[in-house]
């Protein structure tokens, strides 16, 4: 993996399967492991729970309050987070984190996805808004340092497509 702090961001849109995945990742990885949806000051989830999507503004703070968390615990070699990580301009800002970063952009059939959310509890993004993750989300380019992982199999197919490409790195 090299030298200095390796931080995986697990991105992706709401249901895609970024959670689970994480959190097999940071035991299999014995990493330091954050939530994205835990940096969301109360308005933002507010804002989400009553279907309304985030502004670039709404989001800024969290997405600073992750970077400062990756960056406080580069000391343990890196971190893995989830991230909806939409954007570009969102990445870019993570980027800023101390060490390298890498994406992995976690895919799924939207179908699955919204499935998917209309049966999970205790998450407080309604199925609704997958139509506007969906057109928001700004794939990776080349030039990013990600890679995409195809959510289509068993969550165990899905770790160890993601173990393959971290040991690649």
């Amino acid at each position: 993996m090299g030298p200095g702090p390796l931080h995986l961001v697990i991105m992706g849109i709401s249901g895609s399967g970024k959670t689970v995945l994480a959190e097999r990742l940071a035991a299999r990885l014995d990493r330091p492991y954050a939530e994205a949806d835990d940096f969301h000051p109360a308005a933002n989830i507010a804002k989400m729970s009553a279907g309304t999507a985030l502004t670039d503004e709404d989001r800024w703070p969290w997405l600073r309050s992750l970077r400062d968390w990756m960056d406080r615990e580069s000391a343990a070699g890196g971190t893995i987070c989830t991230c909806s990580a939409l954007k570009r301009s969102y990445r870019d800002l993570l980027r800023e984190a101390a060490g390298r970063v890498v994406f992995l952009h976690v895919r799924s059939d939207p179908a699955v996805i919204v499935d998917r959310m209309e049966h999970r509890t205790g998450h407080f993004m309604p199925a609704s808004m997958v139509p506007g993750q969906l057109a928001t989300l700004e794939p990776l380019e080349e030039d990013e340092d990600g890679r995409v992982l195809e959510n289509s199999g068993s969550v165990d197919e899905l770790v160890e497509r993601a173990l393959a490409v971290v040991a690649g790195l």
